[in-house]
């Protein structure tokens, strides 16, 4: 935990304080959970009652609630105010410490100062990491990869020869980066493999999440955009490009060439197929299927399987939901039919 003073958090998040400022911060934590020194916070009135029986009395608080009594953070987007907070209350466990003595770095290694490896991990020939980069225990780093600064690379992650990272990105444990991508040809009676030539390309401050798996391009390269963020058991195949900002969550797969523009969110187990377009600020709801070729245009949200614009799908499973009834009034209609 790093304390800060109630007037500290206020300036750092942008917020307006009103209330005790000298008030000393320590922590965060739910309503029912907080302590005296903890930071919760309220968006909408319908949780006024919670926050205002709880304990902690320093508050981030969307306008117009009141809450006498408490300390207040007031800001117009109470939760990314809170997270901003967190950040700065919350110190993240380290992943290593200096360079264990099992690990391997290979002598054409480029590491840069305050670099942090774990036991037993492997840095190739030619790789590059940023300097303040932590690498957690059995981590493979293959040649010729290129890490930024203050990246957090936890146990277990195999980056394939020639990845690039960039800065503070933070890869989750059991993640693989760059292996080959699905690409085969059939021919004289067998598949025959497709060239997987490409590389990764992960821009800065990405958070990939455990177990996912980024494959390398084919002829082109796989890129994932600044500030993406995804989910635990995610798949992302060869040549995928993924825009700015982009959110994808658990077990969502991303078939070969792809596209997805900034800002898009993409809910859990959704199947992108290949050659998909979802433009800028689409949403694919939980479980949508995206057939082959299918283009998503900017700002629609979309469900079902094969999706469709969700007002269209909720129409069509209103109908679905009725197919009994229906049914048993067709067999009425014809037995009345049948009868004259």
């Amino acid at each position: 935990m790093m304390k800060r003073t109630a007037k500290e958090l206020a300036e750092a998040i942008g917020a307006r304080l009103e209330g005790d400022g000298a008030m000393e911060i320590a922590g965060v934590a739910t309503p029912e959970r907080a302590g005296v020194r903890d930071l919760i916070y309220v968006e909408a009135a319908k949780h006024a009652e919670r926050v205002a029986a709880s304990a902690a009395m320093c508050i981030v608080a969307g306008e117009g609630l009141s809450l006498p009594g408490k300390t207040v953070l007031r800001s117009a987007q109470p939760k990314v105010a809170f997270a901003k907070a967190a950040a700065l209350l919350l110190e993240r466990a380290p992943i290593a410490a200096g360079v264990h003595r099992t690990a391997i770095v290979a002598p054409l290694a480029r590491v840069a100062e305050g670099v942090s490896i774990g036991p037993y991990a492997v840095i190739g020939e030619d790789a590059h990491v940023g300097a303040g980069t932590q690498i957690g225990a059995h981590a493979v780093i293959g040649a010729g990869c290129w890490i930024g600064e203050n990246c957090r690379i936890h146990p277990r992650v195999t980056l394939y020869a020639n990845v690039r990272v960039g800065h503070r990105v933070e890869i989750h444990a059991g993640a693989v980066i760059g292996a080959d991508g699905f690409g085969y040809a059939f021919g004289e009676g067998k598949y025959w493999k497709f060239p997987q030539a490409g590389i990764v390309e992960i821009g800065d401050d990405v958070e990939i999440g455990a177990n996912a798996t980024i494959d390398r391009g084919s002829l082109n390269d796989t890129r994932i955009a600044e500030g993406v963020k995804l989910d635990n058991l995610v798949h992302v195949g060869h040549n995928v490009q993924i825009g700015a900002h982009t959110v994808v969550a658990a077990q969502t797969g991303i078939s070969g060439s792809s596209v997805l523009g900034h800002h898009v969110v993409v809910g859990g187990q959704v199947g992108i197929a290949d050659h998909c377009i979802l433009e800028d600020g689409a949403v694919a709801g939980a479980q949508a299927g995206i057939p082959t070729g299918k283009t998503i245009r900017g700002g629609q949200t979309v469900w079902g399987t094969p999706a469709r614009e969700i007002g269209k799908f909720k129409e069509a499973y209103a109908w679905y939901a009725r197919l009994p009834e229906l049914a048993a009034r067709i067999k009425e209609l014809e037995a009345k039919l049948a009868g004259n």
